[in-house]
């Protein structure tokens, strides 16, 4: 369990090039692998880092609906991106895992053995504000639920959170309508949901002199801080956050009018607006791919032709799956309609039944990454337009018991 940092911790720091160096030697020295932003295949993402020269040093993104694209900075800037394609998830719940081998016997029987947990220390260095977000929401699902997730606690028992505060974010992002980004405050009013969680706090500030605002979040990363001996934050380093802030909270023009989603959605579901997403959309589940929240599995079982060995592995799934919900001689959810309205309601409505929390953190990954570029606030506020405008009153039951 993390320790909230002491009052006067959250003051902050400021961090040079030689500090940051310093900051990921100290975390490899503790054990740590540490995991950062970093370029690979025209993207950015998260890999293993050893120095910072490992960074996407002086590279940004333009992300559109269904696009996304690197482009150079002139500022030099080390954590000058929105988001990528992957998240934490991928380290925290794998896309693939092992659960046991069975070996034939020469007296026809099996032995199984079942997979180890390897797991190690991993410090998440250069994550956004709503991917932190992200983790809370699925440490709530899969650690503090009713059952807790085996595999996901033992890869979340060990890690440390280094926070980068967004700059620039992206044309799809809606973080400040899920009240995630694009800052995250540590205590006050305005406390963001992983601020119980996050270890470290950056803020990065390019003008007059390159630099990181640090503010600590646990007693851990107050323990980092004191091992940098980095100086004092100034009052002008608080105002140049604060300008920051402000300017990025100007460039996101993207809103998802949350209030009152669920009962909208739920009360909805038989709106002919689904239709018209049902036309455009695929169905090949890139949202919930690329979401850092969506947290569907499957076992899928394997075995050698000559019957000797089989294997049992837990993988990824997605609602958007024909097989998803496979009952009996056949789907449930047959069309591509039903599936698309699964998604969206779930995420925005019935997850707050399950769960008390939104399963949308206003990364806007699923707006970037849909091939066709469907954008889940547009087609809300469609919903929520046409609903207001007819005076309709839709059916309300719950999700997924009528077929679209």
């Amino acid at each position: 369990m993390r320790v909230p940092a002491s009052t006067g911790a959250t003051q902050g720091s400021v961090l040079d090039q030689a500090h940051l160096a310093a900051l990921l030697d100290a975390l490899r020295d503790d054990g740590f692998e540490v995991v950062g932003p970093t370029t690979v295949d025209g993207a950015i993402v998260h890999r293993p880092i050893a120095q910072v020269g490992d960074l996407p040093v002086g590279v940004g993104d333009r992300q559109g609906p269904g696009s996304y694209e690197l482009e150079d900075r002139d500022d030099g800037a080390w954590f000058g991106y929105a988001v990528g394609p992957g998240s934490a998830k991928r380290r925290l719940l794998p896309p693939r895992h092992p659960l046991w081998t069975a070996h034939a016997r020469d007296d026809a029987s099996f032995a199984i053995d079942e997979a180890e947990l390897d797991t190690m220390r991993t410090a998440f260095v250069g994550l956004k504000p709503c991917e932190a977000a992200a983790i809370a929401v699925q440490d709530r699902v899969l650690l503090h639920g009713v059952v807790p997730d085996e595999v996901y606690a033992a890869n979340r028992e060990d890690v440390l959170l280094v926070v980068v505060e967004c700059q620039s974010p992206a044309a799809t992002c809606f973080c400040p309508s899920m009240r995630t980004g694009p800052g995250m405050e540590l205590d006050g009013d305005g406390t963001h949901p992983a601020a119980g969680i996050a270890d470290l706090v950056l803020t990065e500030l390019t003008a007059p002199t390159h630099r990181l605002l640090a503010r600590a979040g646990t007693e851990r990363g107050r323990a980092l801080l004191d091992r940098l001996q980095a100086p004092a934050a100034t009052d002008d380093d608080l105002a140049a956050r604060d300008q920051v802030l402000a300017e990025a909270s100007e460039r996101i023009t993207r809103r998802l009018d949350a209030d009152g989603v669920h009962d909208l959605l739920l009360g909805n579901l038989e709106h002919p607006h689904w239709d018209a997403i049902a036309e455009r959309c695929l169905a090949c589940a890139n949202c919930t791919l690329v979401c850092p929240t969506c947290f569907c599995t499957t076992v899928e079982d394997r075995t050698d032709l000559a019957g000797e060995t089989a294997s049992r592995e837990r993988r990824w799934d997605s609602c958007f799956s024909l097989e998803f919900t496979h009952t009996g001689p056949s789907s449930v959810r047959t069309t591509t309609r039903a599936r698309y309205r699964q998604w969206l309601t779930h995420k925005l409505a019935t997850w707050i039944d399950q769960f008390d929390t939104s399963g949308c953190v206003g990364c806007g990954r699923c707006i970037t990454w849909c091939p066709v570029g469907i954008d889940l606030t547009e087609e809300v506020a469609t919903i929520r337009r046409t609903s207001e405008d007819t005076g309709a009153d839709w059916p309300l039951v719950p999700s997924g018991l009528r077929e679209g």
